[in-house]
């Protein structure tokens, strides 16, 4: 019984961790920082003969519905003419998206009739670049107004070399209860990114917005489904910074429904699972000390442990509970099955029009990581087994 009870403790212990405790710790290192060191000093925006060159690059994959939209949004930007250079790149489109850019003659179309992924795509675009920094936003986000001198701001910074935005949920009407579980996640995810930034550095740049110094990007494996992370990564394995910036955001509308979002968090938990393979090094504390403990802490744990962590600790509470343990362990055992049988109601509710916050936050959560496992499995099918295997080899 010992031994059920150090392993009870220790899955709960990493559960907490993951999800309350590494925020927890954050702030209350924050704290003490800004305690001892005083509050971080926000850099000014450079005058706008001082500012950098900088290209917008966006992936598109037969996107004509939203072509008209994205370019009045994209040329609204607050940039200097002269600098800000707008590339579409258009691999393998078979739309109309590329006869609808032509009407933008400050557009650089880059297009190959070979659709070869997002990753080959960026690949394809990079080589066309000529400015001082490149921003790589998707087709159907939009980009406030100030975002392209928010992040040249931040690139006066010389520890810098990526930046990320911040990525804004809407729901396409009024009740739908996907974006609302998305929206929360990602609440809370930018807590984290700007408390992580403010420590050292943010953990990964999401696609919707980040740039970065071309000279600091690395080519990142075509199979890659995380091509984003994966890419700003590199840059602090190579010892600069991801600096995290809400002022810089994009906005898109959240999954349709929960279907349509569970093969998005597929796909993701997915490439979470590639990407700590091939940045494994990061793993090293010796090596990265400060970037081990974000990166495992933030990342690797929701990615591999912990989903796998709440699975053995509800078998553990149901065998202590058999075995009378104690009362406590009976109570934690009630907790669980309290909170899935909310999660359950959450989903049913949801399937069913039915709008209950509460139930669906319990919902969102355990569906986030059962995505965990059935990125696992999407690993080995749909033709990314043999990915997955060249991955293992790099």
């Amino acid at each position: 019984m010992l031994t059920l009870k150090i392993l009870f403790w220790a899955m709960l212990l990493i559960v907490f961790y993951t999800y309350l405790g590494y925020g927890i710790l954050l702030y209350i290192i924050l704290r003490l920082k800004r305690l001892f060191a005083g509050a971080p000093r926000k850099a000014v925006v450079p005058a706008d003969e001082q500012l950098p060159t900088i290209t917008l690059l966006i992936c598109a994959y037969n996107e004509e519905d939203v072509v008209a939209e994205k370019m009045a949004n994209t040329l609204a930007i607050d940039y200097p003419r002269e600098k800000f250079h707008i590339m579409w790149v258009t691999d393998g489109s078979t739309d109309r998206t590329n006869e609808l850019l032509k009407a933008y003659p400050e557009v650089d179309i880059v297009f190959s009739p070979e659709r070869r992924g997002k990753s080959a795509a960026l690949k394809h675009g990079l080589q066309e670049l000529k400015t001082r920094y490149v921003a790589f936003t998707d087709a159907n986000t939009m980009i406030n107004p100030g975002a392209m001198k928010e992040i040249a701001r931040l690139f006066t910074d010389p520890t810098v070399g990526c930046v990320s935005g911040e990525k804004r949920v809407a729901a396409r009407k009024e009740d739908q209860m996907a974006a609302e579980g998305e929206g929360l996640y990602w609440r809370y995810e930018s807590t984290l990114k700007r408390w992580d930034s403010e420590l050292f550095s943010a953990m990964g740049a999401a696609g919707e917005l980040y740039a970065m110094d071309p000279t600091l990007i690395r080519e990142v494996p075509d199979n890659a489904l995380l091509d984003d992370f994966m890419m700003s990564m590199y840059v602090v394995r190579d010892g600069k910074r991801i600096a995290y910036t809400a002022d810089a955001y994009a906005q898109e509308y959240g999954s349709a429904n929960i279907f349509e979002e569970s093969k998005r968090k597929r796909r993701i938990a997915a490439g979470g699972l590639q990407s700590i393979w091939w940045l494994r090094s990061l793993l090293n504390p010796i090596k990265y000390p400060l970037v081990s403990f974000q990166y495992i802490s933030h990342r690797v744990l929701r990615w591999s442990v912990t989903p796998i962590a709440m699975v053995i600790l509800l078998g553990i509470s149901v065998l202590l509970s058999v075995m009378r343990a104690g009362l406590f362990y009976d109570l934690m055992l009630a907790a669980q099955i309290l909170f899935y049988l909310g999660a359950f109601a959450g989903w049913l509710l949801a399937r069913h029009g039915v709008k209950n916050k509460l139930l669906y936050t319990a919902y969102y959560f355990v569906f986030m990581n059962l995505n965990v496992f059935r990125g696992m499995a999407y690993l080995r099918s749909h033709n990314h087994s043999g990915a997955w295997e060249k991955a293992k080899r790099s």
